[in-house]
């Protein structure tokens, strides 16, 4: 069965940059999506961006983050990161990363990692 293990999280100021890291395991499939989301109280979970084992062109970022955030992927470790600047107090939440196997999109995930928190404050 497939794990995501997320790190990273913090505290950080308002303009500053963060990277988060999702480690996965137990792919039995070369293809696979891997995305990035984000909850914070009160509000429901957004898609932020999205990529796949097909490589780093093609990536998929919501409107809320493009031009700040990048997502980037290692296939061969496993491992997608979410380099996240110019970050804004909006930004907190807990962030999660989620697979879909057998894919090269994001669409319906079928794992999910226990999340990550991203607190942005001065």
């Amino acid at each position: 069965e497939v794990q995501l293990v997320e790190s990273g999280g913090g505290l950080v100021q308002p303009g500053g940059s963060l990277r988060l890291s999702c480690s996965a395991s137990g792919f039995t499939s070369a293809a696979y999506a891997i995305g990035w989301y984000r909850q914070a109280p009160g509000k429901q979970r957004e898609g932020l961006a999205c990529v796949s084992s097909r490589g780093n062109s093609g990536a998929y970022y919501s409107d809320s983050v493009k031009g700040r955030f990048t997502i980037s992927i290692d296939d061969a470790k496993k491992t997608v990161f979410l380099q996240m600047n110019s970050l804004k107090p909006e930004d907190t939440a807990t962030y999660y990363c989620a697979s879909e196997v057998d894919s090269y999109v994001c669409s319906t995930m079928d794992y999910w990692g226990k999340g990550t928190l991203v607190i942005v404050s001065s």
